[in-house]
């Protein structure tokens, strides 16, 4: 087994390095990952600049003057020979619940990984401190995954409450939530006077019932949301065709 692992905030990261030591137990790791914090990346490639590839002595990481994304497109099609067998991205400091799945790198990686034909899980931390707790339930995934593939146009999203592992409840299988509309932009000036503008944090939660990802996290469970690759609204496809009928 060969498990190439990603994330979007950057090789030197704690999250990606207790992964990959943990992942360790599964089989051969092999690290690419961007340079520096790329969060809320999503699914870009850079496409108008060459990407530049470093090794780390320390770790033996690869670091890419890039997105996430491609990391793993990278990786998979010309650094690592041969091809993985898994994407695991991750650990991502901090929870990819709801709506965040649209922005986050983390998400994108094994996306991108699933896109390409690799089984995929990305695996975020609702925290910053239990990392420990998250690797352990990446692992038990992964060796699932190994025994029981999933089907081809599917990814793991799992988010993994920040808690010491024996107060964790166990796993549920969740669907996305989601929140309000994010806050507003933040509007200041620079030295000069020049206007400059950071985007808000994002909307309190709106759909955090029973069955989101929110609630099992809030009630102390791992959330595990299967995200399908295939965007396709299927069963909105005839309400489509008689729309653009009544269009004449």
């Amino acid at each position: 087994m060969r498990i190439l692992v990603s994330n979007d905030d950057g090789v030197h990261a704690r999250g990606i390095r207790v992964l990959s030591r943990a992942l360790t137990e599964c089989g051969e790791v092999v690290v690419v990952a961007p340079d520096r914090n790329r969060s809320g990346a999503s699914h870009s490639l850079t496409l108008e600049v060459p990407l530049r590839v470093s090794l780390m002595e320390e770790t033996g990481f690869h670091a890419v003057k890039g997105t996430p994304t491609d990391c793993v497109h990278l990786a998979a099609n010309e650094l690592l020979k041969p091809e993985p067998d898994m994407v695991v991205a991750g650990i991502n400091h901090g929870a990819n619940l709801g709506d965040d799945v649209i922005y986050s790198g983390t998400v994108a990686a094994a996306t991108e990984g699933r896109h390409l034909g690799f089984p995929s899980i990305a695996v975020s931390l609702v925290g910053d401190t239990h990392f420990e707790s998250a690797a352990h339930y990446a692992v038990q995934l992964v060796r699932a995954l190994m025994r029981y593939p999933l089907p081809a146009d599917q990814i793991l999203n799992v988010n993994v409450p920040d808690l010491p592992l024996e107060q964790i409840k166990g796993m549920r299988v969740t669907r996305l939530g989601n929140r309000h509309r994010a806050e507003s932009v933040i509007r200041e000036r620079d030295p000069r006077g020049h206007a400059i503008y950071w985007i808000g944090p994002p909307g309190a939660r709106q759909d955090a019932g029973e069955g989101t990802d929110f609630a099992a996290i809030e009630q102390g469970y791992v959330s595990i949301t299967p995200l399908t690759i295939d965007m396709t609204a299927y069963r909105n496809m005839s309400n489509l065709e008689a729309w653009l009928a009544q269009q004449g």
